[in-house]
């Protein structure tokens, strides 16, 4: 196994900006994505397309649901683009409101039946950001909720895989080492995590509300960090990799910033409006992101899909151009990528070790 390249299906252009999901795979196509990972809300739509005009009231039904799934698997299978996962299955685990946290198990059985629709075996789970009064801070009864999921896809025919992650303003596990303790502590075969170069940094380097737009020992919290990853992190338990920067800003995002949002914490607000391509400093990034890719790549030894999972305020811009445009800065990023992480001659061993051994 090597690298693949996908991109986030949102990353190239919101639904409601008015880019139709054809038109962004198009645009995947033509740069040369092997794959995408699909967000709910494009899925949802093309399931208007299967909705009576009612949809406006409601979530279409789980059977306009999985036509729109079958319809996504055809255009990408026409691309020759495949689905790396379903995501995100959002705010769930430490609900203190148990019937909703049974509602939303109930959920995950659709999720599932859309995953096999789409081909894929894995479901991204991004770790709880709803508000503290809204959760229980209690990790047993996290890990167990997440148990309750694995166990359900582990039954699944065929099985299901579970990416974790840690959200850097997520409200309890917002370390890729909280992360890692409950994958641990979870302790099934097909539950992961993903490793996101953004959250990661986005937590311990970066610090948005102030002028500096970085944490006090920046990077020294970032080459400890990198050093517990490298040693204690079984990289059988990374199911995916992403990698993305995000822009300095000029002002601490704070009440009166444009991008600022009450009802978000600022991690969240500058993590919407602010996240940019590997290697683009020239339009604001500044995240040790090639630090921490390198650690994935060469440290852990990580091998597999490798997607770049942009927020950007340019998404929410009409236009048949913005596709386009943001498919091409992700190419010119992942060329960078593998010239810094030095892939082709990573692959080049891996040839030659092949060879070897015949």
């Amino acid at each position: 196994m090597s690298y693949k390249l996908a991109i986030t299906s949102m990353s190239l252009g919101r639904a409601y900006a008015g880019h139709s999901f054809e038109h962004k795979l198009d645009a995947a196509q033509k740069y040369g994505y092997q794959g995408i990972e699909l967000f709910h809300e494009d899925l949802l739509g093309v399931a208007t397309q299967f909705s009576s005009p009612s949809f406006c009231v409601a979530e279409p039904s789980a059977s306009c649901q999985l036509a729109a799934a079958r319809r996504v698997l055809h255009m990408c299978k026409a691309r020759d683009i495949e689905i790396v996962c379903l995501q995100p299955f959002a705010h769930y685990e430490g609900l203190l409101d148990r019937t909703e946290h049974a509602r939303r198990l109930q959920k995950l059985n659709l999720w599932i039946q859309l995953a096999h629709e789409l081909e894929t075996d894995l479901i991204q789970v991004p770790a709880n950001f709803l508000p503290a009064n809204q959760l229980i801070g209690d990790f047993d009864l996290i890990v167990s909720d997440l148990q309750k999921i694995a166990d359900i896809g582990l039954a699944a025919s065929p099985p299901i895989r579970f990416a974790y992650e840690s959200l850097c303003w997520s409200t309890h596990v917002d370390t890729w080492e909280a992360c890692y303790n409950v994958v641990q502590c979870v302790d099934r075969p097909n539950f992961g995590m993903c490793l996101d170069t953004f959250n990661i940094a986005g937590r311990i380097f970066a610090d948005p509300t102030v002028a500096s737009g970085k944490t006090e020992d920046a990077e020294e919290a970032v080459r400890q960090s990198i050093s517990r990853l490298v040693a204690q992190v079984d990289v059988n338990k990374v199911f995916y990799v992403q990698v993305v920067d995000a822009e300095r800003l000029k002002a601490p995002l704070l009440p009166g910033h444009a991008y600022y949002d009450a009802q978000q914490p600022a991690r969240m607000s500058w993590s919407r409006n602010c996240r940019l391509f590997y290697g683009e400093k020239s339009r604001g990034a500044y995240l040790p992101v090639k630090e921490i890719a390198s650690a994935f790549f060469h440290g852990l030894g990580f091998q597999g899909w490798v997607s770049l999972e942009l927020f950007n305020r340019r998404m929410n811009d009409a236009g048949t151009e913005v596709p386009e445009e943001l498919a091409r800065r992700g190419a010119i990023s992942w060329a960078k990528l593998a010239r810094d992480m030095r892939f082709s001659e990573v692959q080049a061993g891996e040839q030659e070790r092949a060879t070897a051994s015949l």
